[in-house]
This record gives structure tokens, C-alpha cells and sequence, in this order.
């Protein structure tokens, strides 16, 4: 015989509720702090409300979300009438809150969860986003929107697939393309806003990651300007542009060909650890120097309608010579492509050999030496801008900086290249045994 099994029926109710009253509290912990009216029981009430309503069903659902609208009403009117003005964040937070209790009463456990947080955060950081959206321009909301607009609406009316008899030209691949490195160049320019100003190293990071050529060229004429005062500071900023360059680089071959960024991991990583060790060393070196405050660098939004055009022309024009350039000449041709499109964008350069990649076009292990060899241009293209700054020990030491990091580059190509050789040639070998 066997005895029977009793379950205790109340446990999953007990569940959803807990959860419910738990994201109140969660929630209602931030608006206690800042002394608001409605703050750790009001926001625990609220979530239990809707929690009983996702319990009993939909109906119940919506007259507890009635009456959380009745009592929201009731609590404007309160601090009307003491001419405190009204609470609309506070409001809109139960009234979010309410509609994740009712998730959790329906057995929801992620979302409801999800939408705590992301609800404590934006009541949390209310200066730090006000301040953030103070600090933008008309220009830089437009270019905002715009991305939007170009991510949202044109992006699902463009055809899939290639549109020339080639198989070259696929405009929703490319648009994809555009939008992420246009993206990113404009997050990294509200960093460099938001923190560039506090130091000329910080500068230097964050406007490379922008724009590694015109950070370092900015740099170069702020030494200029001050008749060398910048100099040491500003090369340390310079050698740090790089390495941001770098490092969007290797976001970029991440978001859109994983294998390739494998295939160039050894170089970009060499060339980062020279670039970055060499600021580092510098400023060791040279622990006495005097702060400099960050220059006010000319960088403008990356992000905007002409500007997306013509970066869009440019990425065009370089998929569509990189195919050519494979088709007639293999590996060397969209090697040659790839060290050109690097002297004008290392971005481009990358975004298209990580494309041919992930399509199929060229080897991981080719886009990835691609990369590598777009990377290097960029380097090597910082020199004549640096000597506009006529300051010939800058000069001097920035030739030895971009000299050492193309060199490391160069020798993490060839070691990663043998060592797949090598590998290729080991499982050969296996395979006929």
C-alpha cells in the first residue's frame, strides 16, 4: 500500500502574491527615501491590489486597476489642495507598479520583476537624467530622433536579400550596418560630452572612440596653441585614442562576425596592450606634471542626415570594391581594400570585412586580418596629423608609439596565421590517420 500525497494548494498563490508585495516595497523603498507621500506601504498596497485582480481574473484585474486610478486621483488632489503641486512620477510609478502586481497574480514572474527595476532606476536617477538631457543640444535630439526614425521606419521597408544580379548589393544589410556604427559613434559622443571634460586622457579615450583622427589632430592643435605647455599630457591622450579605436573595432567585428574578431584577437590584443601600456608607462614617468585641464575639442554629433549618407555611400563603395577586389584578385585585393578604407574610416573598413564574413564572402580568417590591416591604417594615418602640432619631441614620440603598435599588429598577424596553419595542417594529418 502506498500512502497518499496531500499538496498543499495555497503555496502558488502565496507566490504571486510575495512577488507582488515584494517589487511594491522594491519600488516604494526610492519614493520613502525622497519623503513623498506615497512611498514604502502605499506602493506595497498597490501592488497587492493588482496582484488580487491578476488572482481572480481579468474583470477583477481591470476594477483593481479603477480603483488604483480612483486613488492616484484622490492623492493629486490631496497635494493640490495643500499647494504642493501634483505628483505625476509618483502616480505614473503605481500605476506601473499595479499593472506589474497584476502580472504577478496572473503567474508572470520575469516581466514583473524587470519592470521593478527598470521603474526604481528611472526614479532614482532623476538628476543624473535631467542633467543628461540638459546637457544636449536641438541638434543632438534631432540626431537622436533620427536614428530612430532610420533604426524603426526605414530600415523595415528596405528589401531582403541582394538586388544586383551579383549578389552584392543587399541594402537592409547594409542599412543594419550603417545604424550600428552610427549608433555607437553617437553614444560615444554623449560620453565624450557628458565626461570628456575632465581630464585630457579621459578626453582623448572617449573622443577616440568617436573619431581617433580628429581627437588626435584636436589634441595636436591645443599643443600647438600653448607652445608645447600640453604636450607631455596630450600624447598620453593621443596613444589612448588609439586604443579606443581599437576597442570599438573589436565591438564592432563582436556585433557582427564573432569568428572574425577570433581570427584577430592576438593583434588588436597586442596592439591594445602597447598602446594602453604606453600611456600608462608615460604617466608614471612623468608623475610631477602639472594637470592640465581636458581642451575643448571640436567634435560634432557623428549622427546626422548627411552625414549618415555619406557614411553610407562610403560603406557602399567599399563592400562593393572589397567583392570586386575578391573576385578578381582573392585575398590580396580585399587586403589592398581594406588597408585604403582604413585611411578614411577603420570603422567602415571593419564593418565591411566583418559582412563578407558573416556572409560568407571571405573567410573569418580572412576578415579578420581585414580588420587587423584597417586598424593599422588608422594608426599610420595619425602621424601627419600630429605634425601640425610642430613640436618635435610630440612628434618624435608618437612615430615610436604608432612604429611599436604597427609592428606587435603585424607580428600578432603572422603568429595568429602560422598558428592556424599549423592547426589546419595538425588536423589534416588526423584525418588520414
Amino acid at each position: 500500500m502506498t500512502l497518499p500525497l496531500a499538496e498543499w494548494p495555497y503555496l502558488p498563490t502565496l507566490v504571486r502574491l510575495g512577488l507582488a508585495l515584494a517589487i511594491g516595497l522594491f519600488v516604494g523603498v526610492e519614493r520613502e527615501r525622497r519623503g513623498k507621500e506615497s512611498g514604502l506601504r502605499t506602493f506595497g498596497f498597490a501592488a497587492l491590489l493588482g496582484g488580487l485582480g491578476g488572482l481572480l481574473g481579468d474583470n477583477y484585474a481591470l476594477l483593481s486597476l479603477s480603483l488604483l486610478g480612483v486613488l492616484i486621483v484622490f492623492l493629486n488632489l490631496q497635494t493640490l489642495w495643500t499647494n504642493q503641486g501634483t505628483e505625476l512620477t509618483t502616480s505614473a510609478a503605481l500605476l506601473v507598479i499595479g499593472f506589474a502586481g497584476v502580472l504577478c497574480g496572473q503567474g508572470h514572474t520575469l516581466t514583473p520583476a524587470a519592470i521593478a527595476v527598470m521603474t526604481a532606476a528611472l526614479l532614482a536617477w532623476k538628476e543624473s537624467l535631467a542633467g543628461f538631457s540638459l546637457e544636449l543640444s536641438d541638434a543632438e535630439l534631432r540626431s537622436a530622433i533620427l536614428l530612430a526614425i532610420l533604426a524603426v521606419v526605414i530600415y523595415p521597408a528596405l528589401p531582403a536579400g541582394a538586388v544586383d544580379p551579383w549578389g552584392v548589393l543587399e541594402p537592409r544589410t547594409a542599412w543594419v550596418t550603417v545604424i550600428l556604427i552610427a549608433g555607437i559613434g553617437f553614444v560615444n559622443y554623449i560620453l565624450w560630452k557628458l565626461y570628456g571634460a575632465r581630464g585630457i586622457e579621459l578626453t582623448g579615450f572617449l573622443g577616440g572612440l568617436v573619431n581617433s583622427s580628429v581627437a588626435i589632430s584636436e589634441l595636436a592643435q591645443r599643443v600647438r596653441d600653448t607652445q608645447g605647455q600640453l604636450a607631455e599630457v596630450a600624447y598620453r591622450g593621443m596613444v589612448l585614442a588609439i586604443a579606443a579605436m581599437l576597442v570599438r573595432n573589436a565591438v564592432l567585428l563582436v556585433l557582427l562576425a564573432p569568428m572574425a574578431l577570433a581570427a584577430s584577437a592576438l593583434a588588436l590584443c597586442l596592439m591594445l596592450a602597447v598602446s594602453g601600456g604606453l600611456a600608462v608607462l608615460h604617466r608614471r614617468a612623468t608623475p610631477d606634471a602639472p594637470a592640465a585641464n581636458a581642451p575643448a575639442l571640436r567634435l560634432t554629433s557623428p549622427f546626422s542626415l548627411t552625414a549618415t549618407l555619406k557614411f553610407g555611400v562610403l560603406l557602399l563603395l567599399i563592400q562593393v570594391a572589397s567583392a570586386l577586389a575578391q573576385h578578381t584578385l582573392g585575398h590580396v585585393g580585399v587586403y589592398a581594400i581594406s588597408l585604403v578604407g582604413g585611411l578614411f574610416s577603420s570603422a567602415s573598413a571593419v564593418a565591411v570585412a566583418a559582412t563578407l564574413g558573416a556572409k560568407g564572402t571571405i573567410t573569418a580568417q580572412v576578415a579578420g586580418v581585414c580588420a587587423v590591416i584597417a586598424s593599422l591604417a588608422s594608426v599610420v594615418v595619425n602621424i601627419p596629423l600630429v605634425m601640425a602640432a610642430h613640436e618635435r619631441p610630440l612628434i618624435k614620440r608618437l612615430c615610436w608609439a604608432v612604429g611599436l603598435t604597427a609592428v606587435v599588429g603585424l607580428m600578432g598577424i603572422m603568429a595568429q596565421a602560422a598558428g592556424s596553419a599549423v592547426t589546419s595542417r595538425l588536423w589534416h594529418e588526423l584525418g588520414r590517420l
